[in-house]
């Protein structure tokens, strides 16, 4: 490899950077001092000795950080064998020789796919050499481009190709110990759920930033729609909320500038910033390869590889994992280590580099002494790093632990050179039913409240806190409304479906004298489309878990399993609950908790067969979208399938929560690991469309602005056009007491009485006549701020609840309970009769109502549930 200045980059000024501007930069690197993009564009283009004195301290910010790790002068690499499981695509990089088309395939004699017996004899090789990781490469989404692709899935029973890669991930773990590190391409959340429990870790290479390399003719991935990098980015964001050990680099000398070889780092650090999931960074030298459209395009030249990740070394800092592939260089092994590199990558004694096939692997003796020879132990470390080993929860799935351990080092987290590799049961975790921790906390939350205002773990859990301040600034700020809102409210009043947004922004917007004749204007809606009766329904809340890794930032209900306020019921406390509620009244159990990692996907299903074999009678509302996404996940089936299993186990109908804001913009904030707004609406519309109706939430009054209010309440009008499956819509204002978000610094302090007002008329106006009924909540408003709601366009004042966690644990002070008579008080207070009411806004049978009136404010004393 020749190590002459020039460079093998795209457009640049031919000049070069000034010796001053290059002096500057050095000193502001040297000294420690955050650069900016034009500060690290000037420094890669760092040459001789002032690419000497770059690397020099470079290799002192990777010196500090391993220290700091507990690792001073290791250098590791993970030993692994490559399986290309296919080598089919959708996308047409213009350097790839990887990728083949189908003809090719069958005259070398090669199925679409590698089988599972091919997969397996690789892994078992590679066990008994000692190998931990099996590297499984594909290309993206094949079956979307080959018709041949899709005809092997469906002749192996295989939906599409992630549901065969989760499938021979499985397979490795059990059959042969090899922990599988996975690069599927792009990934959507839904697919990281998919994929989490069977790989420690998985990978995608962001390549570059540089949107005109793919969006013009000519740039190297034009055509490839997998390598957009706004979509690549948003996979690491991805990979991130779901806190999954994750990979990324690039690729450089492909045409990019030096200043987009910079955008793209700080883009990496950014995300690495917010999220703590890049488990480590590559720095990859473009090579040309014969027959492929690039093949003309000079290499990155060695002084290029080496200059890029002494930069990114500055860039990341000193706890960042940086590789580069040591086939890439001429066993010039010393700069890179000298550059700030403390990783080789997996290294294969048993396969080729199957995407760069001219290159072979070094052998492992010859890194270890070129390592010595520079003053480094060469280790060897699993395909998950270190540092995530360590951390376990959330970033390694129960099912995945066992597997790990038998292959870490528990002091140190890395690999165990003489570990014996073989298979292992993939299994769900036993007992998840087992009675543990504060399981009296429905009872104990209003006597005794919570232990501390926010779990242990809050610097870590929900990401970055000061990424999420820059975040939430922009949606945070006020838009300026222009439109009439007089205008507005007589359209409103004449027929509300004709408010256009503007009209409808207006009001939404309106205080005083305006904000009183919107309500009246709702209310008289109110009373035209349902009539005066205040509704109500006898029902229990059962969380049945609070133990959650999710990261939600507004939830203060969530705990890790060792916190002192965490519980889990059991299976017969659950039934208990239900029987209680049934005894006195209850026509309905609203049943969620949070996405316990031990909980198996079947276990929902336990959950519901255990509440209709105590009380067949019982309405069994439950499981949000967001626990049907992880049943879904962890049990292998599509998001129908486990809803119709759910529904033959006794679900009756889903609660619409785990809306938040339908917005990602607003929900990546609120949010680290929830799904996605179009996944809620997925979820949501194969419920409706199986039979299983559902409510409609929205939080709100926390990083949002009324045109999130528009929005959401856009998208529930559309979906109930299309399904009709919504019984009702219910507004949850946000309570900021002991939300993280709010405990942060970044979430307003809830809603206003005028947000709240105003959400509940709009609500009425934007919904009518699609969705009938409008709930207020009282154990978020107190009784006082429902009347007023009900005055506002509202209907419905919900349910008795007889216990309440969730918001009582982000620091509602309105109690867990009402009885009848408290709720019929709410609606004589608001001047309407009561009425009870079924989930489905049926008529409740006179045998319940008895039950409910006979036992009717002494249902505090049958709540503890006592093992």
């Amino acid at each position: 490899m020749t190590t002459s200045a020039t460079s093998g980059t795209g457009p640049a000024d031919p000049a070069g950077p000034t010796e001053n501007s290059l002096r500057r930069a050095l000193k502001r690197a040297r000294d420690g001092v955050a650069l900016d993009v034009s500060e690290a564009a000037v420094l890669l283009q760092a040459r001789g000795e002032h690419l000497d004195a770059l690397t020099a301290s470079a290799a002192r910010v990777r010196d500090a950080g391993l220290e700091a790790a507990g690792r001073p002068g290791v250098i590791t690499y993970s030993k692994s064998v490559f399986v290309p499981l296919t080598r089919l695509c959708r996308d047409k990089c213009h350097y790839c020789t990887f990728v083949t088309v189908p003809g090719k395939l069958r005259r070398a004699g090669h199925g679409m796919f590698m089988s599972p017996d091919e997969v397996l004899d690789i892994a078992r090789k590679g066990a008994a050499l000692g190998c931990k990781e099996a590297l499984i490469t594909l290309g993206d989404k094949p079956e979307d481009r080959w018709p041949e692709a899709r005809e092997w899935l469906d002749a192996h029973g295989y939906d599409d190709t992630i549901a065969y890669v989760r499938a021979i991930s499985v397979r490795i773990l059990e059959e042969t110990g090899l922990l599988p590190h996975l690069n599927p391409g792009v990934l959507s959340w839904t697919d990281f759920q998919r994929l989490k429990p069977v790989a420690p870790s998985m990978g995608m290479m962001l390549e570059t930033t540089a949107t005109r390399l793919w969006s013009e003719p000519g740039g190297p991935h034009h055509g490839s729609p997998d390598k957009e990098p706004a979509v690549r980015l948003r996979v690491l964001e991805d990979a991130g909320r779901s806190s999954v050990p994750f990979t990324s680099g690039l690729l450089i000398g492909i045409g990019e500038t030096y200043e987009e070889r910079a955008e793209s780092l700080f883009a990496l650090r950014k995300v690495s910033r917010a999220y703590h999931g890049i488990q480590e960074l590559i720095i990859q030298n473009f090579r040309a390869k014969p027959d492929t459209a690039m093949r003309g395009m000079p290499d990155a030249e060695l002084d290029e590889l080496v200059a890029t990740v002494a930069v990114a070394r500055h860039i990341m800092g000193p706890s960042a994992c940086l590789q580069a592939p040591p086939n890439l260089v001429d066993a010039e092994y010393e700069r890179l280590i000298g550059a700030g590199i403390d990783d080789w990558g997996g290294v294969s004694p048993l396969t080729i580099d199957h995407v760069n096939p001219e290159r072979p692997w070094p052998q492992i003796e010859e890194l270890a002494a070129k390592s010595r020879a520079v003053g480094f132990e060469l280790r060897e470390r699993l395909c998950v790093y270190p540092e995530f080993v360590r951390r376990g929860e959330p970033w390694l799935d129960p099912r995945l632990r066992p597997h790990v351990a038998a292959l870490a080092d528990p002091a140190t987290g890395l690999a165990l050179p003489d570990a014996p590799v073989v298979g292992r049961p993939w299994q769900e975790p036993d007992e998840a039913f087992t009675a543990s921790g504060r399981t009296d906390l429905h009872t104990a939350i209003d006597t005794e409240g919570r232990t501390s205002d926010r779990r242990e773990d809050f610097d870590e859990v929900y990401g970055d806190w000061a990424a999420l301040r820059e975040a939430a600034a922009p949606g945070m700020v006020p838009e300026r409304i222009d439109t009439d809102v007089r205008a507005a409210l007589a359209t409103a009043a004449d027929d509300p479906t004709r408010l256009t947004d503007e009209e409808a922004l207006a009001l939404l917007h309106a205080d005083g004298p305006a904000l009183d004749a919107l309500c009246k204007v709702a209310d008289d809606v109110r009373k035209s489309a349902v009539g005066d009766d205040v509704t109500y329904i006898v029902t229990r809340n059962i969380n049945f878990t609070n133990v959650c890794y999710t990261g939600c930032r507004f939830c203060a209900f969530a705990q890790r399993r060792t916190d002192a306020d965490a519980y889990t019921l059991s299976l017969d406390q659950v039934a208990d609950r239900a029987e209680q509620a049934w005894d006195v009244g209850a026509v309905e159990v609203c049943m969620q908790g949070g996405i316990h990692p031990d909980l198996p996907g079947t276990a929902y299903f336990d959950i519901a067969r255990a509440v209709k074999a105590r009380v067949p009678g019982m309405h069994v509302h439950a499981f949000s979208p967001m626990e049907v996404v992880n049943g879904a996940t962890r049990t292998g089936m599509s998001i129908r399938e486990w809803l119709s299993a759910a529904k033959e186990a006794g679900l009756d109908s889903v609660p619409g929560t785990a809306a938040e804001i339908l917005d990602d913009e607003v929900r990546w904030i609120l949010t680290k690991g929830k799904l996605p707004a179009a996944t809620w609406i997925e979820v949501i519309e194969t419920a409706h469309e199986l039979g299983l109706r559902s409510s409609s939430t929205m939080m709100y009054g926390h990083v949002d602005q009324p045109r999130h209010w528009l929005g959401h309440l856009r998208t529930l009008a559309g979906i109930q056009q299309r399904t009709g499956g919504f019984t009702e819509f219910v507004t949850l204002p946000f309570i900021h007491t002991n939300a993280p978000v709010y405990l942060a610094g970044i979430a307003r302090p809830g809603p206003t009485v005028r947000d709240n007002r105003a959400v509940t008329a709009m609500a009425r106006l934007l919904l009518h006549p699609h969705i009938p009924n409008i709930q207020t909540s009282w154990v978020k408003l107190g009784t006082e701020g429902a009347a007023e709601m009900l005055r506002s366009g509202a209907n419905d004042l919900g349910g008795t609840l007889m216990e309440e966690t969730i918001s009582r644990m982000a620091g509602s002070s309105y109690g867990s309970y009402k009885s009848v008579k408290d709720l019929i008080a709410v609606a004589d207070a608001a001047g309407r009769p009561a009425k009870p009411r079924t989930t489905l806004y049926g008529p409740v049978p006179e045998e319940r109502q008895r039950a409910a009136r006979d036992s009717d404010g002494h249902l505090p004393q049958l709540l503890p549930v006592l093992d």
